[in-house]
This record gives structure tokens, sequence and C-alpha cells, in this order.
């Protein structure tokens, strides 16, 4: 019997492309430095404003779950735990950049122009609640991660006006399994968009968590594939996300084209109001996560400065408070849209097909 011998050989191969993903932290788990900090964060007092406005995120975010569960407001997303970010985001922003947010962006709204009965207009089904001062931002946005191509046509007009302005847009780690988010990153690195985008890794895409949605070992290598830079920050250090969002919108407002930057944080709430993470996520894993909050964190570093006292810390409870009851008592006090808002802000015109239950709804008394 013959034998026939292989004849085959091993394929010689050349690396045509490699990437590596830096990832930055300026303040550990218990608010002491890791490395030398950027210059805005020597100032304690440009701290301290920030570390204001977390506290008047999450004081606000309390009390919009506990009208939420009185019946007083719709369903809610929760932002609690992601204070870092959304405050970073916002306080790296410059008043002519542009915002394309998701739907628990507060901190980064509030420094924007939207007021807080705004946003309990909106999760109130109001419209009026995305009508607020700042209008070159975009509203909420729930549909997940159409907020990315929203932003990234808004950054192609800024290119052809020969604007030097940034559009930022933020989404959770699941948006990034969407289509929108992968034609978003393609195109904008494409064009050379001046965008960043800003994924805020909570770890679960309502009950999915991040193992079961991607086998990346980030999320931000995904923007390699889109030919643009991707970085990791830690999401719960304000000084790293204001940092590195503060430095990509620089390079985009400057012609350097798009960037990616995940921060890593967790949602230490529910996904929405109408959500019980009990059923799928085990209690050992929040506990531990809050062992990271990032308001902890800021205030340890602050009080090591002998910059921050816990006689401000109550003061600045108080003041959050009254603050947020204020904007409550607008919100509840609003005089509520006549029932025809449901088509009023759907259409310019009432469509002719829909004219007879528009006379319908001209008639019909809204119930308390």
């Amino acid at each position: 019997m013959e034998t026939t011998k292989s004849t085959s050989t091993k394929s010689k191969s050349t690396i045509t492309a490699e990437f590596t993903i830096a990832y930055t932290q300026f303040l550990d788990a218990v608010g002491k430095p890791t490395q030398p900090l950027p210059k805005f964060a020597t100032k304690p007092d440009e701290l301290i404003r920030l570390y204001k406005l977390m506290v008047l995120t999450r004081t606000f975010d309390t009390k919009a779950i506990s009208l939420q569960r009185t019946g007083k407001l719709g369903t809610y997303a929760s932002s609690l735990g992601q204070e870092a970010v959304a405050v970073g985001v916002g306080a790296a922003m410059h008043a002519d950049d542009i915002f394309a947010p998701a739907y628990r962006e507060y901190g980064v709204q509030l420094q924007r122009g939207v007021k807080m009965q705004d946003i309990l207009a909106f999760w109130g089904g109001d419209e009026r609640g995305s009508d607020f001062a700042n209008k070159h931002d975009f509203p909420m946005c729930v549909p997940i991660a159409s907020q990315y191509l929203h932003a990234a046509g808004a950054a192609k007009a800024m290119q052809l006006q020969g604007q030097s302005r940034a559009v930022v847009a933020v989404g959770g780690d699941g948006s990034t399994s969407q289509g929108d988010f992968y034609e978003a990153v393609n195109v904008s690195g494409a064009w050379n968009l001046p965008i960043v985008f800003v994924v805020c890794n909570n770890q679960w895409a309502i009950s999915v968590p991040l193992r079961s949605q991607t086998r990346c070992q980030t999320l931000a290598q995904k923007a390699i594939a889109g030919g643009i830079p991707g970085e990791q920050v830690d999401g719960n250090d304000l000084i790293a996300v204001r940092n590195a969002v503060a430095n990509a919108i620089e390079k985009a407002r400057n012609n350097g084209g798009p960037s990616l930057i995940e921060a890593i944080t967790y949602r230490l709430h529910d996904h929405t109001t109408a959500d019980d993470a009990g059923r799928y996520r085990d209690e050992s894993e929040v506990k531990e996560a809050w062992q990271r909050d990032p308001i902890l964190r800021l205030r340890n570093y602050l009080k090591d400065l002998k910059a921050w006292s816990d006689d401000q810390e109550q003061e600045l409870l108080t003041t959050s408070k009254q603050q947020v009851d204020a904007a409550v008592a607008d919100y509840l006090q609003a005089k509520p849209q006549p029932t025809t808002a449901i088509l009023d802000y759907l259409y310019e015109s009432v469509p002719e097909a829909y004219q007879d239950q528009y006379q319908q709804l001209s008639t019909t008394k809204r119930s308390a």
C-alpha cells in the first residue's frame, strides 16, 4: 500500500496592526492619589464645586425615586453610583458643544441649562420636560444607542460649517451591542468627525451582565474597528473622567477627530423603577460596589486636604435638599396639559386621518 507524504508547509504571516488600551485613574477607591493630578484638580475650589454637583445629583435622584414610588412620577432611571461620570463629562464640555445623552446623565444636564423640574416633567410624561433652556443639546434618548447617530449627524453639520465645536454622546455598556453604535463609530472615523463617545460601563444592560454581552476585553477597543482611539478610565474617579473627556474634546474641537472613552463604574440601583435587580444580581456584588462609591471617594480626598469638613457636608445636604424640594414643588404645581398634547407634540399639523380623534380628545376632560 502506497503512502502519500504531506508537502504542506506552514505559511508565514506578518502583523499588520496592533493596539493597546490605556487605563487611567487618579484617585483610588478610598480617595488616595495614585499619580500626580492634572492642573484643574490641584485647585480645591474646583473640586468642591464638582463635589457639590455630585451630591445634588444624588439628592435629586433619591427624591425622584420616592416620587415614583408614591405615584407622582412615571418610570424613572436612577443614576445612583454614576455621578462621577456625568458630572465629569459636563464639567469638561464647552458651552457651545452639543450633548447627546441617553437617559440618566442628569449630572451633565444640570450643568447645561436643564432644570430638575424639566427632568421630572420628562419622566412624568410631559413633553415640556424636553423644552429646556439649552436649545442646541439633544433631549434624553430612550431608544438604545440611537443618540450616537444623532450625535454623528450634528458633528458632520459642524464640520461642514467649519465650526470649532464638539459633540459628546453618552451611552451605557449595553448600547455598544447595538448596530447604531457601530455605524456611528464607523462614520465618525471615516469622516474624522468632531465627536467624543463616552461609554458609561455600569456592568449591566438591564439584566444582562457585561460578560454575556461581549467577549472583548474592553469596550474601549470597539473604537479600533472604526479607526479611532479608545481608552478606559475609572468612572468612579471624577478627576479621571473630567481629564480624559476634556482632552478628547479639545482634540475634536481642533480637527483632531473622534475619540471613545469607556468609563468603568457600577449601577447601584435597579435599571429603572420598573425593574427589580434583585432577581438577577447578587447582593454581595452590589455591596462590594458600594466600596467604590464615587462621592465618598472625592469626599475622602477633600477631607485629607483639609478642604472639607463634616459641618460643610451637613450644610451641603441641607441646601441640596432645599433645591430639590423647590424643583419638586414647581413640578407638582405645573398646570397639566390638555389631552390633545399626545398629538400636538407628534405632528406639526394633525393629519386628516386623525382629525376626528383629535376632536374627541379636545373635548375629553383629563383625569387628575
